[in-house]
This record gives C-alpha cells, sequence and structure tokens, in this order.
C-alpha cells in the first residue's frame, strides 16, 4: 500500500479510488513523498514508516512477494488456485491494515469468515489423503515444499506484527484470524507438495 517503489505499497488514496472505481490508474510510480520517512494511511495522515501499522502491513507484503515465489514453481492446479486466492486476500489486508479505525474512508475489500472457512477446507482434503504423524516435520524435500515453510515463517512473523499493532489499534477479529490459519495452510501445503512428489519428510531427531 503506502509505501513508494512497489505495486503494492502505492499511494493509499489512489488505491482507494482504484477499489471503489476499478480504474486505478498511475502517471508515475514513485512520488518523492516519501522520502523523508514518511508515508500516507488511508485517510490521509502521515506515519513514520517504521511504526507498529507500517510494520504489519508490510510483512503482510513481504509473505505476499514470497507467495509469488511459491506460485512459479507450483504445479498442481489446485494448490496454484488456492495460493491467487490467498494473495489477493492478502492484498485486502493491507488495505484494512492500512486503514485507521477512525478514518472517515470506507474500505471496499475486506477478510470475511468464508475467507477463513475456504482455507480449513483445503486443509482437510489435503491432510485426508497425507499419511499419519511420524513426528516433528523440518522444513525441506521438494523446492515448492520448501518455499511453503519459508512461507509459514513469514506468515507466522506477519501474525506478530499484526498482534503487535492490535496492542494499540482495532484489527478486525478476521484478520487475526485469517492469518493464523494461513500458517496451519502453508504448513499442510508443504506436506502436500512432498507427498505428491512422493518425497519422504525430513523428520526432527531428538538428541539423546
Amino acid at each position: 500500500m503506502p509505501s513508494e517503489g512497489s505495486n503494492f505499497h502505492c499511494d493509499v488514496g489512489r488505491l482507494v479510488g482504484a477499489m471503489k472505481y476499478n480504474n486505478f490508474t498511475m502517471a508515475k510510480i514513485y512520488t518523492k513523498t516519501g522520502d523523508g520517512g514518511e508515508t500516507s494511511l488511508v485517510g490521509g495522515r502521515r506515519v513514520r514508516k517504521d511504526c507498529a501499522r507500517l510494520e504489519a502491513y508490510g510483512t503482510v507484503d513481504e509473505l505476499n512477494s514470497n507467495l509469488g515465489l511459491l506460485l512459479s514453481v507450483l504445479t498442481d492446479e489446485t494448490a496454484r488456485n488456492s495460493i491467487i486466492a490467498v494473495q489477493n486476500v492478502l492484498f485486502c489486508m493491507g488495505a484494512v491494515l492500512a486503514t485507521e479505525e477512525d478514518s472517515a474512508t470506507k474500505m471496499m475489500q475486506s477478510v470475511l469468515p468464508e475467507d477463513v472457512e475456504s482455507l480449513e477446507r483445503q486443509m482437510d482434503e489435503w491432510n485426508a489423503a497425507l499419511p499419519g504423524w511420524r513426528g516433528f516435520v523440518l522444513p525441506g524435500g521438494v523446492e515448492s515444499a520448501a518455499r511453503a515453510q519459508v512461507c509459514r515463517a513469514v506468515c507466522r512473523r506477519a501474525e506478530r506484527r499484526i498482534l503487535a499493532l492490535a496492542q494499540e489499534a482495532q484489527v478486525p477479529v478476521e484478520v487475526l484470524q485469517y492469518v493464523n490459519r494461513l500458517s496451519d495452510f502453508l504448513f499442510v501445503l508443504a506436506l502436500h507438495e512432498n507427498f505428491l512428489a512422493g518425497k519422504d519428510e525430513i523428520l526432527w531427531q531428538k538428541r539423546r
């Protein structure tokens, strides 16, 4: 959203307009308004780029970018469609997190209970086909599984940043539910990818 230099971190005012009117155009990517270390939230208030709110949706952006990297190596159509759906939800989540609760600007996008339920349904489907639990799994295996584990770890960090924001501002419960469920989803996806490839999981070996 509102940090210069990337598609996700574009000017918030223009992003909100795009969501409302579906006519998003930019004359230039750079605005120079963030050169002093500040940016605009939805509603126009200027804040430092290292504040809790920026840390929250900036880490969501990082997660979304890592998911794009994961997507580039996924071949299973169901998994690909699921990740694209997640990326769309995370983009909406970034907009929600960039909006202060007292902002007069009403976001047209939000994270919905159905989004959480969608993750749960897909997890249940994949998990039903997996072998039983044999021990704690270490990240690794085929490339798609390893990348999914990286995304899981970034997702956990995004959750911590969002929880930190929730200590000082209102965060919709659906946002917290979704990011918590998403890390589980990415773990199951990693197992699913190794299972499809016939790759054994690397199990943690207890020290004696």
